[in-house]
């Protein structure tokens, strides 16, 4: 399989590329991102192929319909990776806590949170490539909290490659912050940044921009390339996770084979929504996937209203962090599949230069046959936390913002499944605060909760509290590029 270029060819890149090619160097023409020239079936025989699958057998079964030019070893080797989460034989579990609701975990791995999903099998692929091709890479991260931890776990001391993971500072909870700067290999750096997570996403597309920067990559023989989800690399594996849901349903008898469901998807940058977007392209029957935001809603008014509007707006750091986003990357895959690489530019460069775009009446439609939208603020999300978790069930603030879409969003009462994107021990001190727990640190937030209602802290989490803090720095935007080449130099 071929991937093109959302916003068309400038000329200095190959019109088509494989799919090798594009996770090594994922940026493409005019700023735009690569895509799938076409989606494999993914319907009911592949369905039905796969019923009684595994997670790992599933997941091949996707890679190969997509036909990337990776060789089989390799693919095995990187889907061995889930044999490191908690249960080996069932990696992301599907608990029923309504009738017809069900919650995807997928925070079952090393960081605790979906994007191991990912980053945990793509690292050893990209990593692979690399050392094959005798080439040396600087992977960029820019991480609302959970990309960071992720990339990091999955790159470290890994051969011809290193990672420069830039966070907000003061934008992620205790425990994230802390799996990043207590990683010690030798080929991380990790920098907080004085700002907001679109201020990291900002700086990272400007270095990328760089001529300055480009020039120091060559004089040091290093290429570039991603690990956020700009990176098909990551989108591939972020749709194997919806297929699963479907066929866990049908597995306990929730649904038949063909039975229409919806999928309710917290999203901040657009990706996890993506993957749910292309399986239901793909032929997987998806009545909707329904958005759950934060207070920083600019994706509920996209899907609602056709307005993608920044003027004037500011960020708002909720309770669930890793959702405080405004430019949200992988809406821009969407709008190329709706309407085209011309009008996919048009919108794109007026959002970089006037901070707003609107979609015709037409447009819109199309934008809502697949999706609908809606959001919580931070009181709505303890006010959940507390009433599930008094019924037994403890999900964290990012999950909790999906209960108001399924309340208030289905047009229909399908079976649905909502994804809970990171485990409670990250955001321990919004899980105490809805229960009227009164703590003074992350810590005691932790500890107060795992004795109260019997739960276990992985040591994973557990043990960052004694580890050594080894990334101090915080700086200002505009020394970023000075920190990444002392880094690329060493």
């Amino acid at each position: 399989m071929n991937f093109i270029e959302t916003r068309g060819n400038d000329g200095s890149k190959s019109k088509s590329v494989q799919f090798s090619k594009a996770i090594l160097s994922p940026l493409a023409s005019f700023g735009g991102l690569y895509v799938p020239e076409k989606l494999p079936d993914l319907g009911i025989d592949f369905l039905a192929k796969h019923k009684e699958s595994s997670y790992q057998e599933l997941a091949k079964g996707v890679l190969e319909a997509f036909d990337i030019d990776i060789e089989e070893s390799l693919i095995d080797a990187a889907l061995e990776r889930y044999s490191s989460f908690d249960n080996p034989n069932n990696p992301v579990p599907v608990r029923q806590v309504e009738d017809d609701l069900f919650i995807c975990e997928l925070y079952h791995g090393p960081t605790r949170a979906f994007k191991d999903m990912a980053l945990q099998p793509f690292g050893v692929i990209l990593s692979s490539l690399a050392q094959k091709r005798g080439e040396n890479y600087l992977i960029m991260a820019a991480t609302s909290g959970d990309t960071g931890p992720a990339t990091l776990e999955t790159f470290k001391n890994r051969e011809n490659i290193k990672v420069t993971c830039l966070y907000p500072a003061g934008g992620t909870s205790d425990v994230q912050r802390l799996q990043m700067v207590t990683e010690d290999a030798p080929n991380l750096k990790v920098i907080g940044v004085e700002g907001n997570f679109d201020d990291t996403q900002e700086a990272l597309k400007a270095l990328l921009a760089s001529n300055e920067f480009k020039e120091v990559l060559e004089r040091n023989n290093t290429k570039l390339s991603a690990a956020n989800s700009v990176n098909f690399g990551r989108i591939i594996f972020q749709t194997i996770y919806h297929i699963h849901s479907y066929l866990e349903l049908l597995r306990k008898g929730a649904i038949e084979l063909g039975d229409p469901i919806y999928l309710i998807v917290p999203s901040g940058n657009f990706g996890n929504a993506l993957g749910a977007y292309y399986v239901k392209k793909a032929g997987v029957p998806i009545e909707k996937i329904l958005i759950a935001s934060n207070s920083n809603n600019i994706l509920t008014d996209f899907i609602e209203y056709g307005k993608y509007d920044l003027r004037g707006r500011g960020l708002i750091q909720t309770n669930s962090p890793a959702m405080d986003i405004l430019k949200s990357s992988n809406v821009e895959r969407v709008l190329y599949d709706k309407f085209g690489t011309q009008r996919t530019k048009e919108l794109m460069e007026q959002l970089n230069s006037e901070n707003y775009y609107e979609l015709t009446a037409d447009e819109l439609k199309e934008i809502q046959k697949d999706f609908g939208a809606t959001f919580s603020s931070d009181r709505e999300v303890e006010e959940v936390i507390k009433k599930y978790l008094e019924n037994g069930y403890l999900m964290d603030p990012h999950t909790a913002t999906c209960i108001k879409a399924y309340s208030e969003k289905r047009e229909k009462m399908l079976p649905t499944v909502a994804y809970s994107t990171a485990e409670w021990t990250k955001f321990s001190p919004t899980i105490a605060k809805s229960v009227g727990f009164e703590v003074s640190s992350d810590r005691e937030a932790l500890n107060k909760i795992a004795s109260k209602y019997g739960l276990k802290i992985p040591e994973k989490i557990a043990s960052l509290y004694e580890k050594e803090i080894k990334h101090l720095k915080i700086v200002q935007k505009t020394d970023i590029m000075n920190e990444m080449i002392q880094f690329i130099e060493v």
